[in-house]
């Protein structure tokens, strides 16, 4: 078994730390405090009214350039860019226009609550996703190239297929290729996710990114640098970024029709009515500013964003982050979980699971002896071994000639008896035919249940097997029970070989199972999953995971034991990867989805009642404003039920 330096190394520093809702951000936000700020003026206007009107009306004057201006700057780089009308600027017309017919306090209110509602969802929205820095802090810059028998450090950029590297013990290995000399074991953890490294020899294909053990290797290069693997996970990444949702896109168009339509029929209600109906141009005007209060769809913003506002905030209680209201929308079309294996639904590091001792050995001496001559190793699977001794409160004893078997395991002098523990290969030359069958079928027994087993000898003896895995997660059965009993169909995605997968899948009761996947495979089973099955939710832990996370509907990275790229990338962190809560998540953005729809409704429904009245009946701008702002009230307050 050989050692891997800087295994830690693929992960981001300090993985464990707590992830906590930036609060002092909220508040640090420009838009945050320009709307509060615009909220004190308001009061103050309000107060002073009593007072003096003069006053009144500066601070009514300040309030409204507080909490519009934004509002208007965006509004006017919208025209101006883009050559449309928005919200922002409907928003700013109506408070204008109630100002300009002394209801300085109602338009007020209404630039005080849609800047509210902005600043709410301009915070969030900056939590979204960022760049893909850590992504590319992994990749390796330089390499050691052999030409005519001379070594020289070139950037990866000069690397040509065919080129021979070389490869140092725990350096990252700059491109894909395949091994022509040297044996070592290679975490291929950022590339395919296994929890194992795996040992490497000659005619063995290896992958940029990933990060060589002890041995030193040399390497025939067999892409270049923009077409390794590693360089595909970050084009899936930023290819997966850089597509704009659905709803996004048809709200952008609705705000900009309603806006027309809207500004088109006060235009006319102030010019071309007075002529039509003979009505005074005073009439017409005031018609056309309670229009315009009235049609203002400020209880129709209010519909979704305080709805996924508090769901979202509900759910950090919980300890899940989403990074957008847009992300707890899809997650309630969810018709597929997709799950990363290793650190997802299992530990994410191998573990002692049976040891079984040949006649004459005591169970807990031989874990002892082994014990001894792996604690000198770095190695994943050496370490587990050691723990396990520990768990067991057995003492370690000492060990002499400790010694790396190339490509095969460790030996070493324990109790002055020469101990070995590796590869089982061995098993298939015994000379004692009945006792190499036994020790073969409890070999194939243990490796049908996808674990790694290791032969212990003494000597020449074998003493025992020892079998160890990437064990479940504990709550990892009870989370894919309760998503099946909501109707969500459970997937597993994983890099490992078909054997272990199909193991894992079966304990955990997992509906659907794809193994032996690269990065760029994952994204082709989660689009695959999209076609088939509708929207899919992607839980992964990994760097190899983000392309995948990327491309699905909502993807969900692990916050306590996932890498930083997989919480850059990922929609939503479960900060403390308590996957059993996924299922309650997924209900709760479903119970958003119909209040946000109830709210639309009766949005919509109050709009039309109000402007249908304004024409047949007229009514008093104090009232539309009233019937305008009570209905901002109540889907408000109807929206945070969600808290609860």
């Amino acid at each position: 078994m050989k050692g891997i330096a800087a295994a830690g190394s693929i992960k981001t520093p300090n993985p464990h730390r707590k992830r906590r809702i930036d609060f002092r951000g909220m508040l640090r936000n420009q838009e945050m405090q320009a709307a509060a700020l615009s909220g004190v003026l308001m009061l103050g206007g309000w107060a002073a009214s009593y007072a003096s009107i003069t006053v009144s009306v500066i601070l009514y004057i300040l309030s409204y350039a507080a909490g519009g201006w934004l509002k208007a700057k965006e509004g006017m780089e919208t025209l101006i860019k883009e050559r449309e009308l928005d919200v922002n600027l409907l928003m700013i017309a109506a408070a204008l226009g109630a100002a300009s017919i002394g209801y300085w306090n109602e338009g007020a209110m209404l630039i005080f609550i849609f800047a509210l509602s902005g600043a709410l969802e301009s915070y969030t929205m900056e939590r979204s996703k960022k760049d893909i820095s850590a992504l590319m802090a992994l990749k390796p810059e330089l390499a050691l190239r052999i030409e005519d028998g001379q070594m020289s450090l070139v950037s990866i950029d000069e690397l040509k297929v065919r080129d021979l590297i070389l490869v140092k013990p725990g350096e990252l290995i700059p491109s894909d290729g395949i091994i022509q000399k040297g044996y070592s074991a290679v975490n291929q953890s950022s590339i395919t996710g296994e929890s194992v490294p795996v040992d490497k020899s000659q005619g063995d294909e290896v992958f940029a990114g990933t990060l060589n053990g002890e041995g030193v290797l040399y390497i025939e290069v067999t892409q270049t640098s923009d077409e390794t693997v590693f360089a595909k996970i970050i084009r899936l990444v930023e290819e997966a970024e850089s597509e704009v949702p659905q709803s996004e896109r048809f709200m952008k168009r609705f705000e900009a029709i309603y806006a027309r339509i809207v500004v088109a029929v006060t235009m006319v209600i102030i010019f071309a009515v007075p002529f039509v109906l003979g009505w005074t141009f005073g009439a017409s005007f005031y018609k056309a500013m309670v229009f315009l209060v009235v049609a203002s769809p400020c209880a129709l913003v209010a519909s979704i964003m305080p709805a996924l506002l508090s769901a979202i905030s509900n759910r950090a209680r919980r300890g899940i982050l989403f990074k957008g209201g847009a992300h707890m929308e899809n997650m309630a079309l969810t018709s597929v979980v997709a799950f990363d294996k290793t650190g997802t639904l299992t530990a994410g590091e191998p573990q002692v699971t049976d040891l079984i001792a040949a006649d004459g050995y005591d169970r807990y001496d031989l874990l002892a002896v082994i014990a001894s001559v792996e604690h000198l190793s770095e190695h994943p699977l050496a370490k587990a071994i050691v723990r396990k001794a520990l768990d067991e409160g057995l003492q370690l004893l000492p060990a002499e000639d400790v010694t790396s078997v190339t490509g095969w395991g460790m030996e070493g002098v324990v109790q002055a008896k020469r101990w070995r523990i590796g590869k089982t290969d061995m098993l298939d030359r015994m000379e004692d035919l009945e006792a190499s069958a036994y020790w073969k079928q409890q070999r194939s027994l243990l490796g049908a249940e996808g674990k790694t087993v290791s032969v212990i000898l003494e000597g020449e003896r074998v003493a025992g097997l020892i079998a160890l895995q990437d064990v479940v997660r504990p709550q990892a059965a009870a989370a894919v029970r309760k998503l099946q009993s909501i109707g969500v169909k459970v997937a597993m995605l994983t890099g490992d070989r078909s054997e272990t997968a199909q193991v894992i899948g079966k304990q955990i009761g997992v509906d659907l199972i794809y193994s032996d996947l690269l990065p760029e495979e994952k994204v082709l089973y989660v689009k695959k999953l999209r076609e088939e099955h509708g929207h899919v939710v992607m839980v992964g832990d990994g760097v190899n995971d983000a392309p995948a996370l990327a491309t699905a509907t909502v993807g969900m990275g692990m916050g306590m034991s996932g890498s930083g790229t997989a919480l850059e990338v990922a929609d939503v962190v479960l900060m403390n990867d308590n996957i059993e809560e996924i299922a309650g998540t997924i209900q709760l953005a479903r119970r958003a989805r119909r209040i946000v729809k109830q709210n639309m409704v009766f949005a919509i429904t109050v709009i039309v009642l109000l402007m249908t009245s304004n024409f047949l009946t007229g009514i008093a701008l104090p009232f539309g404003v009233v019937g305008h702002e009570g209905s901002t009230i109540l889907v408000i307050l109807n929206a945070l039920r969600l808290l609860r």
